[in-house]
């Protein structure tokens, strides 16, 4: 008996995450990540959540991303989020429709800037995604728009993945006919370039947890 309790202590102290339980992970994002115009199957998110299976991590991926999304909405909504799902790492995936819409850089900062000081006051880790704006918007708001989330990161020290359709949106056949979404075709990239800056930030959450 004293053999087997010294042999289960030794499994739950070299798997303390096992025991605990796995993170919870929040995405909060707009139609990119709310799997617009393809089966929700094939998103990038519900991707993720296979990824982690295959990695063996036990956690958990709440998408709480609505296609239309704007920064002032998801804004509204995190608090809400955040005291129901209590996430470990919130994924912000947010900003396009803003830039979309023409509402001012300053506007989407200060909103995205609230998200992740919201976020990580709560406890949470946080991955800020960025995205691009079509170049017919002229180069000056495209790129102030770009800078906006350089400065958010600058400001709250959160991880950032500079671009969520990088080496997507320039491919021929991974963007729907509207020239703004990915096809299921393009899902694994999109999780590729979240997973180059998420797949550490998991690492470190299993072992503090």
């Amino acid at each position: 008996m004293l053999r087997r309790f010294l042999l289960g202590l030794t499994v739950l102290l070299a798997c303390p995450a096992a025991f605990a339980g796995g993170p919870t992970l929040l995405v909060l994002g707009d139609s990119l990540s709310a799997a617009h115009g393809i089966p929700e199957d094939d998103g990038w998110v519900q991707l993720l959540r296979e990824r982690l299976s295959k990695v063996g991590v036990d956690g958990k991926v709440v998408n709480a991303s609505i296609g239309g999304e704007t920064t002032r909405g998801g804004l509204t909504r995190l608090p809400d989020l955040l005291a129901r799902d209590e996430p470990d790492i919130v994924i912000i995936e947010l900003g396009g429709n803003d830039g979309l819409r023409g509402i001012a850089p300053q506007t989407t900062e200060e909103n995205l800037t609230r998200m992740v000081r919201l976020a990580q006051k709560s406890g949470a880790r946080v991955l800020l995604v960025g995205v691009r704006l079509p170049p017919n918007y002229g180069p000056a708001f495209t790129e102030r728009f770009r800078a906006t989330f350089r400065a958010v990161v600058d400001k709250t020290g959160c991880a950032y993945v500079p671009r969520l359709l990088d080496n997507v949106g320039s491919v021929p056949g991974l963007m729907q006919d509207d020239g703004i979404h990915p096809t299921a075709a393009a899902q694994p990239r999109l999780l590729e370039n979240v997973w180059k800056v998420l797949g550490p930030m998991l690492q470190r959450e299993t072992k503090s947890g």
